[in-house]
């Protein structure tokens, strides 16, 4: 049976009203466009993910996808429900808050994001398993970020809070997380990886790794220490917008970049070779949320839940 077949077959019943985990999963599909990237995302096997959107489509009478071997497409009506679907979890979510106040028990869904290898950082993993502990009823999504998202969704309402490494724009409230050196990435055959430790001003004839101009200049000029201490700016290379193509485009030998001293453990790729430099300044972690969300019972929940691993770990 063909997709117009099975679209005539779902309009000739009458629809039924969707759960809310089918809508958290379209949209998750809809933003990914992707099956394996969508069910990773919400923890689920691809089996599962596509059964559960072929029973929102047979539950909504439509078909919203557009599906072939090579890519997954919204249909218009896919399309036309997005904005819907998260209207209408948005007053879901709402009215969990509002009886998990009255019950003073937190609960919602919570959508993070996480830049790099944030989400496999000990913090991280501490911080939501404190979450779980203390408030089941709060369920977690989280989404790696690149370098243009980590503040474009934030902002937008794509999520909640998010796991990312300063400096912040002064919009967002931030807790501190933790601290830990930052150490140079090069290509393994670069004759300066024998030499280690470096300074700075070793490395300064190298071209840095640039990202998209739709990310925080401020950020990435942080990160790069540009200018360097006796003022001399830094020299650009090719632009990535993720740490994977930032990894690769060292590894080709097209720039150098500066990370975060876990990336040792995180990122140990072939091509590559991280390296101690003596005057880099310090690396810290934070955790981000908007202020006007501060009030949403599982984002409080969140942040308490942050609050208190920091402390035991103080």
């Amino acid at each position: 049976m063909g997709y117009a077949d099975a679209g005539r077959r779902r309009a000739q019943r009458a629809p039924r009203e969707p759960s809310g985990h089918q809508l958290r999963l379209f949209l998750a599909l809809a933003e990914e466009l992707h099956f394996g990237r969508a069910a990773r995302r919400m923890l689920l096997t691809q089996p599962a993910l596509s059964q559960q959107i072929r029973a929102l489509e047979d539950r909504l009478g439509v078909d919203l996808l557009q599906r072939s071997s090579r890519r997954v497409e919204l249909t218009p009506a896919g399309h036309a429900l997005v904005p819907e679907a998260r209207a209408l979890l948005m007053a879901l979510d709402h009215l969990q808050g509002v009886a998990a106040t009255v019950a003073r028990v937190a609960r919602g869904h919570l959508r993070l994001g996480a830049i790099g290898g944030e989400a496999a950082m000990p913090y991280t993993i501490a911080i939501l398993s404190e979450l779980a502990t203390r408030h089941p009823g709060v369920t977690v999504e989280i989404r790696t970020v690149d370098f243009v998202e980590q503040i474009d969704l934030l902002t937008g309402g794509g999520i909640d809070a998010a796991f990312l490494r300063p400096p912040l724009p002064p919009f967002l409230r931030s807790l501190h997380l933790a601290a830990e050196p930052r150490i140079a990435c090069l290509p393994a055959n670069d004759p300066l990886v024998n030499q280690a430790p470096l300074t700075l001003a070793d490395l300064a004839d190298h071209l840095v790794v640039d990202v998209p101009p739709e990310a925080p200049r401020e950020w990435w000029d942080h990160w790069t220490i540009n200018p360097r201490p006796d003022g001399t700016p830094v020299r650009f290379g090719p632009q990535v917008g993720n740490i994977e193509a930032m990894l690769l485009a060292v590894a080709r030998g097209q720039g150098i970049t500066f990370l975060p001293a876990a990336a040792r453990h995180l990122y140990p790729r072939p091509g590559i070779a991280y390296v101690d430099v003596t005057d880099l300044p310090m690396s810290t972690a934070a955790l981000a949320w908007l202020p006007h969300r501060r009030d949403y019972p599982a984002l409080t929940a969140l942040l308490q839940a942050a609050r208190s691993v920091l402390a035991r770990s103080s």
